[in-house]
């Protein structure tokens, strides 16, 4: 538990001690560091590389461009090839069906041939048997009488006839033949020329898609770098400017806190005075602390606000309202410290949420003499201190709203 110091001052001490506070905000108190103020020389400098960076995007931006346009072109030449490529494939395969017409028609000549030799080598089987080889002349000398001799010249005739018949087949099969192995060959030749020029114009289209594909792909890569690094002077110049907006505020911020302290501090000295005559009130009451009303008596949120708040920073001295003797001074349920005083007028007085308290109980203490200081205590939302006022004599009840208490013995407490 806090040991009781020495007396503390009277109320009139912490006024006076409350106009000192305003002559130092006058004065300034811990200054904020200044942020960093860009020189016009590194404003322009980013500028100009954010403009550079910028012309660099443009022109590899062209670039881009040209070389999509170009890979458009050679897109376009590689579908002509690949058309070219097909139509190539189409020839082929009428080629591949001329030639294999030219083959059949060349088996089957083959065969007309063979066929035609066969029939040569038996008719000349037969002549040879029937000595049709002799001459014509011999055959007739040999007839026996006119009858015989009709009938070999007939025979004769036929036998003539029939030789150049088979004569004429093979012939007109060694032709037939010769023509089919000509067409065989003309397609062959077509075939092969087809496939080769078809492949070789795909070859090169293709490789031309893929090598502007290339220089695309890099322009794109080089235009993605210097992208980075537009974004990283845009990034630079805006940190700056904003660097300067900033200190610019920051001046005018300044200005204007001076302004406002200096208005506070006139203020607060001209309402110390009056509070230092107002809170020494009569009959022997002054005010428990000095600040600003943040809350009254009476019903929040369904409960009852048994006091009145008084918000002031940690460490603002708390004083006696009336002279009595200390019920307790400690811990507190929900005020974390409280000191509770019983006047002489019997009414209890009850101060919370302090941050320290300096009596104890069985004390006696006199108004205006300093017993604690305000707190953020126990169940507190700000640093402030929490007065009630038991008129009964009731240490924990039979609370009545403590302004009207205090304004009926000389004391005014603004806002409520």
């Amino acid at each position: 538990m806090p040991q009781r110091a020495l007396r503390r001052p009277r109320l009139l001490t912490g006024a006076l001690a409350l106009v000192m506070a305003g002559a130092m905000v006058l004065s300034g108190g811990p200054a904020l560091a200044a942020p960093e103020n860009p020189t016009d020389s590194q404003l322009g400098d980013a500028r100009a590389a954010q403009d550079a960076a910028a012309a660099e995007v443009g022109r590899i931006a062209g670039l881009v461009a040209a070389a999509e346009g170009q890979l458009d072109q050679v897109q376009v030449q590689a579908e002509a090839a690949g058309t070219a490529y097909l139509a190539a494939e189409e020839a082929r395969q009428a080629a591949d069906a001329a030639a294999a017409q030219a083959a059949a028609a060349l088996q089957q000549a083959a065969d007309a041939v063979t066929a035609s030799q066969a029939r040569i080598a038996d008719f000349s089987r037969d002549s040879y048997k029937n000595s049709t080889v002799l001459a014509r002349q011999l055959s007739l000398l040999d007839a026996q009488g006119p009858v015989e001799l009709v009938r070999q010249a007939a025979m004769l005739d036929y036998v003539a006839a029939h030789q150049v018949d088979v004569l004429g087949e093979l012939e007109a099969a060694q032709v037939q033949q010769a023509t089919a192995e000509a067409a065989a060959r003309t397609a062959q030749d077509e075939k092969t020329a087809a496939e080769a020029a078809a492949q070789t114009a795909k070859a090169t289209a293709d490789a031309q898609v893929a090598a502007q594909q290339t220089t695309v792909a890099q322009a794109e890569a080089q235009k993605a770098a210097l992208e980075q690094q537009l974004q990283a002077a845009q990034v630079q110049l805006l940190a700056l400017q904003g660097a300067r907006d900033a200190y610019a505020a920051w001046v005018a911020q300044q200005a204007a806190e001076a302004a406002a302290a200096r208005q506070a501090a006139a203020r607060a000295q001209s309402q110390a005075v009056q509070d230092a005559a107002a809170d020494a009130g009569g009959q022997g009451y002054v005010r428990p602390a000095t600040g600003t009303t943040s809350s009254c008596y009476g019903s929040r949120w369904g409960v009852t606000h048994y006091g009145v708040d008084i918000a002031a920073p940690i460490g603002t001295p708390v004083y006696a309202a009336t002279s009595g003797v200390v019920q307790r001074a400690g811990t507190a349920t929900g005020f974390g410290y409280a000191v509770y005083i019983r006047g002489d007028d019997g009414a209890v007085t009850v101060y919370g949420h302090v941050n320290e308290y300096y009596v104890q109980a069985g004390e006696r203490v006199d108004a205006g003499e300093q017993i604690a200081e305000v707190g953020n205590r126990g169940q507190s939302t700000g640093p402030h201190l929490h007065f009630e006022v038991h008129p009964g004599g009731a240490m924990y009840g039979g609370q009545i709203d403590p302004v009207p208490w205090l304004r009926a013995r000389g004391i005014s407490v603004r806002g409520c």
